[in-house]
């Protein structure tokens, strides 16, 4: 028989687990591992991601905070991701602005697809091209920085592309005529600019508070949009002044 002590416990036998303090190296190693399941990208999502902290980064901290180390750091991933999909910063932005053109474009078409009326369609596409900027004005410009943009990647220039089609189709439909964007005439060119013109210079002056004296000096109410619909619905002068 065993042997017993006071209490009637066996002597022999299994004894409890010693108890064992975790060493620093697998505390590490725990964590590294806990932080791998916090992002769990596969290749394709992680591209997505990395795109998805870029705006986030650019938007909070503008262009000047936007690179790619605050865009690994934005995503939870190592330094070495947006190298590997984007090849560098400019690669980066590229994308970046391909993606802010997408959603612009597919604002712009969502708000004239939404009018009802002649004067609405009209409308719509300006409006909603002032309404984008607002809402994203670090996209916005960096859609426009050309100098920073690499426009022989595809994405990029396809967007940017379907940007100008949309453009042109509705400087066409206000015009009643089919404008085809390989070859433009002079009347043509000078309606689509001139539209291009007053509704991005519109919005420069607007981001950049340079509206705020003549909109300060407007009836009580007035709105930067309705200053923008008074612009488009005046008539053009067809006399210019001696």
């Amino acid at each position: 028989m065993a042997k017993t002590d006071t209490k009637g416990e066996s002597t022999r036998g299994s004894r409890a687990p010693r108890r064992t303090t975790p060493t620093a190296a697998s505390r590490a190693s725990r964590r590294a591992t806990s932080a791998k399941t916090e992002t769990p990208y596969h290749h394709g999502a992680l591209r997505e991601a990395l795109l998805q902290a870029a705006e986030r980064v650019l938007e909070r901290d503008g262009l000047a905070g936007l690179t790619l180390r605050a865009v690994a750091r934005e995503a939870g991933v190592s330094h070495a991701a947006p190298t590997h999909h984007f090849g560098d910063l400019t690669g980066l932005l590229s994308e970046l602005a391909a993606v802010g053109f997408r959603q612009f474009n597919a604002a712009m078409a969502s708000s004239c697809n939404a009018a009802t009326t002649p004067l609405e369609r009209a409308l719509a596409r300006p409006k909603a091209y002032v309404a984008y900027a607002q809402a994203h004005p670090g996209m916005y410009g960096i859609m426009f920085r050309t100098e920073r943009l690499d426009y022989s990647r595809p994405s990029l220039h396809e967007a940017a592309e379907a940007s100008f089609a949309g453009l042109a189709n509705a400087i066409g439909m206000m015009r009643q005529e089919q404008i085809s964007g390989d070859a433009l005439t002079l009347e043509q060119g000078a309606a689509i600019a001139r539209a291009w013109a007053m509704v991005h210079g519109f919005t420069t002056l607007l981001l950049d508070g340079r509206l705020k004296d003549i909109l300060e000096r407007l009836p009580e109410g007035t709105t930067a949009e309705r200053l923008l619909e008074a612009m488009l619905t005046a008539p053009i002068a067809t006399k210019l002044p001696v």
